[in-house]
């Protein structure tokens, strides 16, 4: 593969994580908008899969329990005391319920009017992923994330609130990893391994479920 030409974050997309489930009926018009969202470029649309509702009667096969103990970590950062689905999360702040597009359009086009305050470039060279950060940022520990996802995923349903029917579902994440706490003082220079040919997201987040402070992607 050749090298990628670098993203910038000073044009960094918004991050959306769709948390949903195969096994939840009110979940297919998310993931709907969610293929919606896959074809933008100033968003980055990731589809977390939990596992919490595999006791109805389906078991999610792109269900990874990390995935549902990431929307924990953001419940509990708001103060919220339960997690459900369908749940949007923009930036790692914002918290929209179900499918709701206006209310989306709206945090999108927020989220994309702040001033960013990390500068990340992200290039791949066949497996070898560069990342590179400056911040302005001084706060709370910064961690770099790195996740992989497939572009599209099917999925025929034969038990479960969707029986009978046959979903499609847009970036469906896997092998999400934290590659590293960096200070933000020095500037970050790092070289992670993305084995394969699956698309990948870098984002630099405060904590595990802090906000996203820049995201860049790689297709």
């Amino acid at each position: 593969m050749a090298l990628a030409s670098p993203l910038w974050a000073q044009n960094s997309p918004v991050v959306v994580e769709l948390y949903t489930s195969q096994g939840c009926s009110s979940c297919p018009p998310a993931d709907k908008i969610l293929h919606e969202l896959a074809d933008r470029e100033d968003v980055i649309a990731l589809a977390l899969h939990v596992d919490y509702w595999d006791y109805i009667g389906w078991k999610d096969e792109f269900a990874d329990p990390a995935h549902a103990k990431r929307q924990r970590g953001y419940a509990i950062e708001a103060g919220r005391r339960s997690v459900y689905t369908p749940q949007m999360i923009i930036n790692g702040t914002t918290d929209i319920v179900g499918a709701r597009p206006m209310e989306l359009a709206k945090a999108i086009s927020e989220h994309a009017a702040k001033p960013a305050l990390v500068t990340l470039s992200v290039a791949r060279n066949g497996d070898a992923v560069s990342i590179s950060a400056t911040t302005t940022h001084r706060g709370d520990a910064l961690l770099v994330h790195m996740v992989r996802y497939q572009p599209e995923r099917t999925a025929r349903i034969t038990r479960g609130e969707n029986a009978g029917h046959t979903l499609s579902y847009a970036n469906v994440t896997q092998d999400w990893k934290i590659l590293q706490e960096w200070d933000g003082v020095t500037a970050l220079e790092l070289e992670a391994q993305a084995v394969g040919e699956h698309p990948l997201v870098v984002m630099i987040q405060e904590g595990r479920t802090g906000p996203i402070l820049a995201a860049a992607q790689i297709k």
